[in-house]
């Protein structure tokens, strides 16, 4: 049975529901941090849509834990090729001089710390940079993937989520209730609602979903949140 605080919240969040981002503008908002030159890797899920939206003017190279370096957007209906995807098995393009090769050779990179970036997908966020995203108990899980390796070796991790669950839980919270993937490893935080970066003290509140209040965010973060001055939407 929900409790008088979640059935709050849901009730607020209805108000500004056809407000908050959807996956692609969450994808769109976090390629906003790409810098010239880096090397990325994009976890499955929302983050695999940051290909698609890489800002004029710079030139990035994404790394996909399967075995591709020079990952492009994805292709249009008629011209996927099927032997070539991405970790979540998703047909995807090749930029001109992309490479293929093993997974031995694609995770020395990431242990090596060759990766600029590293953008995931998560179920929850503690404030303190804590991400659990690989398992679920008592649901059947293929593997951890990548995320175990990726987390403990990037030293920047942007995590692409939505603020809240189906039930209307907050997934930033103060502490993770799910098995973790990594510690203290998360440094920026974009969800359906808001930017968010990881200090000593919770989340920072940076930017709001174009419509969301600041009043909004703060009902749907379990975690302790900073806001400081006025809170600027997001522009896309």
């Amino acid at each position: 049975m929900a409790s008088v605080s979640q059935v709050i919240l849901v009730l607020k969040l209805s108000n500004s529901r056809n407000l908050m981002l959807d996956r692609n503008q969450i994808a769109q908002r976090i390629a906003q941090e790409l810098q010239d030159g880096w090397y990325v890797n994009l976890g499955i899920g929302i983050p695999t849509l940051v290909a698609n939206y890489i800002p004029e003017g710079i030139n990035v190279e994404f790394q996909s834990e399967n075995g591709l370096l020079g990952m492009g957007p994805f292709p249009y209906e008629g011209e996927e090729d099927a032997d070539l995807i991405n970790a979540g098995k998703q047909t995807v393009t090749m930029m001109n001089g992309g490479s293929i090769f093993d997974s031995s050779m694609s995770f020395a990179m990431i242990r090596g710390q060759h990766v600029q970036l590293t953008v995931l997908g998560a179920m929850e966020v503690a404030d303190n940079g804590d991400i659990a995203n690989w398992k679920i108990p008592g649901k059947m899980v293929k593997g951890m993937g990548g995320a175990m390796d990726l987390v403990a070796s990037a030293d920047n991790i942007i995590v692409a989520m939505s603020h809240t669950n189906r039930k209307g839980q907050s997934k930033l919270l103060r502490q993770c209730s799910l098995p973790l993937t990594g510690v203290k490893c998360v440094k920026k935080v974009v969800t359906n609602m808001a930017v968010l970066d990881i200090t000593p003290n919770g989340f920072k509140l940076l930017e709001r979903a174009p419509g969301v209040t600041v009043e909004e965010i703060q009902a749907a973060t379990e975690g302790r949140l900073i806001v400081e001055g006025d809170i600027p939407e997001m522009n896309f």
